[in-house]
């Protein structure tokens, strides 16, 4: 025991001068909770919140580039669409919710951000475990833009691993309501880390290939793509790969994708509002064809952020 250090059991008051201090830094940015913006370092929720206590929430995420959110109308159809899913209210109408988010951003100053909005079950007056009778929150925030993949993992490519662990099955949890329930993610993420990796996929109830922590995985196989079609995510960014195939001439499809044909495939990439569209190029320490980027996936990236411009995409943000 350091000299500093004072020991008393619970029962006792806090001793004078005692103060709890915060041990985490928090990034530059705006949060929106009761009513009222806030940095970020004060944006707190109770420890009796069921978001926190049994990961019951639904939220969304949608980033800044340049000053503009793209295809936030897509991120609001899909948390108004969870919402309803879970018999969530919140005070806020659509127009509600768009207005706060540019809010957010703007406070913030930032023209590369992520965003999210959310919505927890919140707590019960009584702490009844009746969830009818808690109160839900909703909140938002906007801090610096983050990407799954670095820079130098972008230019060559992200080392990913398969994992043996199985997604959470939809007949339990419906994958279009965006949730926080990831620790079969966080546990092949780790199995990935042991086995020298970046990042992880794991497996469908089937055994084929679901998706990775806050990602969807495409293949590509003689000019044609697929992407798992069950127990994942219907991503924002994986739709908008959807849209542009659609454009420019390209095979796409939702499908089952084992593990040894995502294996043998020319290229793979993953798709997230963090970081957009990524290549693979190494999956459980082997190459990809040739383990370059491919041409069909750099085609796709420079199509992605090119979008970014189109205002039919993109809706801009009105700084102060």
């Amino acid at each position: 025991m350091s000299p500093t250090t004072k020991m008393r059991d619970a029962t006792q008051l806090p001793l004078v001068g005692d103060r709890h201090v915060d041990p985490h830094s928090y990034p530059a940015g705006i949060a929106f909770l009761d009513g009222q913006y806030l940095p970020m370092s004060q944006a707190k929720v109770s420890v009796l919140d069921w978001g926190f206590l049994h990961s019951d929430a639904t939220y969304d995420t949608v980033h800044v580039w340049n000053g503009s959110f793209f295809r936030l109308d897509l991120h609001l159809d899909r948390f108004f669409a969870g919402l309803e899913k879970l018999r969530m209210t919140i005070p806020f109408d659509r127009d509600g919710v768009t207005e706060i988010l540019h809010n957010c951003v703007a406070l913030s100053g930032h023209r590369a951000a992520y965003v999210e909005m959310l919505c927890t079950r919140g707590a019960s007056p009584t702490f009844s475990r009746d969830p009818r009778q808690a109160i839900n929150r909703f909140m938002a925030f906007a801090v610096p833009f983050g990407s799954v993949a670095n820079t130098e993992q972008l230019q060559r490519g992200l080392r990913l691993a398969i994992s043996d662990k199985v997604r959470i099955p939809p007949a339990s949890i419906d994958p279009a309501i965006k949730n926080y329930h990831w620790l079969d993610l966080v546990r092949g993420l780790y199995d990935a880390y042991d086995r020298g990796a970046e990042t992880a996929l794991i497996l469908d109830f089937n055994g084929n290939v679901a998706e990775g922590p806050g990602f969807n995985v495409f293949a590509v196989r003689n000019g044609e793509l697929s992407t798992p079609a069950i127990g994942v995510l219907p991503g924002i960014t994986r739709r908008t790969v959807f849209d542009l195939c659609g454009e420019e001439g390209l095979t796409a499809k939702a499908a089952d994708v084992s593990v040894a044909s995502l294996k043998a495939a020319d290229e793979v990439f993953i798709t997230s509002t963090a970081g957009g569209i990524m290549p693979v190029t190494r999956i459980d320490g082997a190459g990809v064809a040739d383990g370059k980027v491919g041409p069909v996936t750099s085609r796709l990236m420079a199509l992605y952020w090119q979008k970014h411009d189109d205002p039919a995409w993109s809706s801009r943000v009105n700084y102060p």
